[in-house]
């Protein structure tokens, strides 16, 4: 049985948020829609454009009496949120995020909330480059994975009406440990980003460049045009598994460059190789 909402509010009218709310409202999941944003600006278009029913640049304001709120702002707010939205004392009200780190939001809902938890951490592996609601797509969550935190001390109908809204919308759902979700993510997602913004910044000289940039450079870098707080939160909130990462990366790409500096060619064919294999390995699994 799908999920029936009264009142769903969405912290954050980005291109997640506006998505999900329109992805709501296509599945008549939800009689009103609030959002809650920091400017007027963003929260007038997401009216506009009927993603919101109602507009809110306060966090009490806009979540008292909403039966699911969902956290859509960068990952190193979503703790200060959880802690007005407790202030509130709803003992009906359900919580769920989109941060693509988990380890440190949820860890903070079980040491602050009432147990049975009705703090669900969730992470679509959706998104793009582009934000702001203008962008949002009502599909952005069909047939991508979501991943829920794994079920422990939370409230059994609370957990299986955010689990449900995911598949609703369109998504698989995993159910996964904080931790384990923040090491796997940080090297299929978080880190390639880092290095994404790291090659753009190859390019000193752009006028001069331009008529060498191709389709390797464009499609290795595209990721680097996303909002910089996000990645900035992202990296504050799973600095362990993302600073060990880049520590590997970076003794690889050391290795190579003494390979290449020696004119080593044994070591540069397996390296080559070995990239071949992890890369066809890990997308046929």
């Amino acid at each position: 049985m799908d999920p029936q909402f009264r009142t769903v509010t969405l912290v954050g009218v980005g291109l997640l948020g506006a998505s999900l709310g329109l992805a709501l409202k296509q599945h008549g999941l939800a009689q009103t829609i609030r959002g809650v944003g920091r400017r007027q600006e963003t929260l007038d278009t997401a009216l506009e454009l009927g993603i919101i029913d109602e507009a809110f640049l306060n966090l009490e304001d806009g979540a008292r009496d909403a039966d699911l709120v969902v956290i859509c702002t960068p990952a190193n707010a979503v703790p200060a949120a959880l802690d007005i939205l407790r202030s509130l004392n709803d003992p009906n009200m359900i919580v769920t995020d989109v941060a693509s780190t988990k380890s440190l939001i949820c860890n903070h809902a079980r040491n602050t909330w009432p147990s049975p938890l009705r703090v669900i951490g969730s992470h679509p592996m959706a998104g793009s480059e582009k934000f702001g609601p203008e962008h949002a797509k009502a599909d952005l969550y069909e047939g991508a994975i979501t991943f829920v935190e794994a079920q422990a001390n939370h409230d059994t109908d609370a957990y299986n009406q955010v689990t449900q809204l995911w598949e609703v919308v369109g998504s698989k759902v995993v159910a996964i440990d904080p931790a384990s979700h923040d090491q796997w993510v940080a090297r299929t997602s978080h880190i390639p980003h880092v290095a994404a913004s790291a090659l753009a910044q190859l390019i000193n000289n752009p006028a001069e460049a331009a008529p060498f940039i191709g389709k390797g450079f464009k499609d290795t870098t595209r990721v680097a045009e996303g909002r910089p707080e996000i990645w900035r939160d992202i990296c504050l909130t799973n600095p362990e598994a993302i600073e060990q990462g880049l520590r590997e990366l970076s003794e690889n790409l050391n290795k190579v460059a003494d390979a290449i500096g020696a004119q080593d060619s044994e070591a540069l064919d397996d390296f080559f190789e070995r990239g071949v294999k992890a890369r066809r390995e890990s997308l046929d699994s």
